[in-house]
């Protein structure tokens, strides 16, 4: 376990800096944060705050972005004055390989030890909700990003015991719809013409990926793909070739692993180009990572993947990959910190609407809270964040909602240069680049 160095003079920016300093700093609810507190004189005590993450093992780096993007939004709001008055104190648990188990364990530590007053968190993996359990039964706020439609169900059962449970982002099941949405769109506007109408999909046994793979399986069909090949591999992965194997037999015209280890998606590319087949290749979530292009290079141009929750391209998106990567080094994940980071902004602006936050035990503060989270509409460095009425995970764009301004975006992404960043190639208005055919697809 770890503490920040929030406190540390030379780790704050000083409220003026963020005040005038970047174009994210006082957009939409962190302006309201500030106008609330600037009617607050007396400052209190710190306000504990916790996060469960996997800061070891085979996430380790998604979970130290995860815990800088905490502590970076904790710095900022302590500069526009805290909640109320009150600075913002992190703790962080490792959750390790995480699982329930240790996930659920980490999260009681933060509360028995630290008596934190909100839990936010980037992803775990596990069932996604098992947490839920644990915040429940002590009364506080939960964000996460644990991407999971296991959240939206655990909630719609009984949403009075889980009132204080939020998933930031959309559930993983529109990645299925989503994706084939965008191929539509993308094949009918003449940028890509698939080989054939076969696709391969290969999944890990992780309840995200299964998910993910079950809906472009159950949905193929109705736009024009017929499944060649369904198949599930033992994670972490470094031997692609009985796969590859499968997929030279039959070539598809796309292939999509749900499976989202950076490091092993990588691989996979290696060792598809020494003998690529036709096939668009789209995977998920891992190519995000600065870690597959790291170790992919050359390889990985041309892949294209999707995510429903990252810092966008625009002026709020890029002016806090700025602050991230000025805090935190050139080659930090602001991809994965930034879930945290908003999560952070959600829940402080809403405690500061409500009159404050609650501790353990403080359930009729904390309620107040939750109130405020669930009609939020919060414009932040990943898009829209707005809460589905009795699910309290976040609207997707565009199949949820076709507005904009009213839902997270389901982004889609293409490296280019495996030296530079990817092109956010859709959905408008926030596209910046274009769609390219892959290299190893010859005309």
């Amino acid at each position: 376990m770890s503490r920040s160095d929030i406190k540390k003079p030379n780790v704050i920016p000083s409220r003026r800096s963020v005040l005038t300093g970047g174009a994210a700093a006082l957009t939409g609810a962190a302006a309201v944060l500030a106008s609330i507190n600037d009617g607050a004189r007396a400052a209190g005590a710190a306000i504990p705050v916790g996060q469960a993450a996997p800061l070891t093992d085979f996430a380790a780096a998604d979970g130290v972005e995860f815990k800088n993007g905490l502590t970076l939004a904790c710095e900022e709001i302590n500069a526009l004055g805290g909640i109320l008055g009150r600075p913002l104190e992190p703790y962080f648990e490792d959750t390790v390989q995480m699982g329930d188990a240790t996930n659920v364990q980490a999260v009681q530590r933060l509360i028995d030890r630290r008596s934190v007053h909100a839990v936010i968190n980037g992803y775990n993996v596990g069932s996604g909700a098992a947490i839920q359990d644990v915040i429940a039964d002590s009364g506080i706020i939960y964000v996460h990003y644990d991407t999971t439609i296991a959240h939206n169900n655990l909630i719609k059962s009984n949403k009075e015991k889980y009132y204080g449970s939020f998933q930031g982002d959309p559930a993983e099941y529109w990645y299925g719809p989503g994706l084939l949405d965008y191929l539509k769109a993308l094949s009918a506007s003449g940028q890509w013409k698939p080989a054939n109408d076969k696709v391969a999909i290969i999944t890990s046994a992780g309840v995200y990926s299964v998910n993910i793979a079950n809906a472009v399986k159950d949905k193929a069909g109705q736009y024009g793909w017929k499944v060649s090949l369904f198949e599930t591999v033992n994670v972490p992965i470094s031997e692609w070739g009985p796969t590859l194997a499968k997929i030279r037999q039959e070539p598809p015209g796309l292939i999509v692993i749900t499976h989202f280890y950076p490091g092993d998606l990588a691989q996979f590319m290696i060792q598809f180009i020494r003998n690529p087949t036709p096939s668009l290749v789209y995977m998920q979530y891992g190519p995000s990572i600065p870690a597959f292009r790291d170790v992919g290079k050359e390889a990985v141009n041309g892949v294209l993947y999707a995510t429903v929750v990252a810092a966008l391209q625009d002026e709020i998106g890029t002016d806090f990959e700025k602050r991230y990567k000025a805090k935190f080094g050139p080659n930090a994940g602001h991809l994965s910190g930034c879930q945290p980071y908003d999560g952070a902004y959600i829940w402080a602006t809403a405690a500061a609407i409500a009159g404050g936050t609650g501790e353990p035990g403080n359930d009729a503060q904390n309620r107040k809270v939750a109130d405020r989270m669930r009609v939020m509409i919060y414009r932040g460095v990943n898009g829209t964040t707005r809460f589905i009425p009795n699910e309290q995970a976040a609207y997707q764009y565009p199949v949820q909602t076709k507005d904009p301004s009213l839902g997270m975006p389901h982004q889609f992404l293409q490296i280019h240069d495996f030296k530079k960043g990817p092109a956010l190639i859709g959905p408008e208005p926030y596209a910046t680049g274009k769609f390219m055919t892959p290299p190893w697809i010859k005309a």
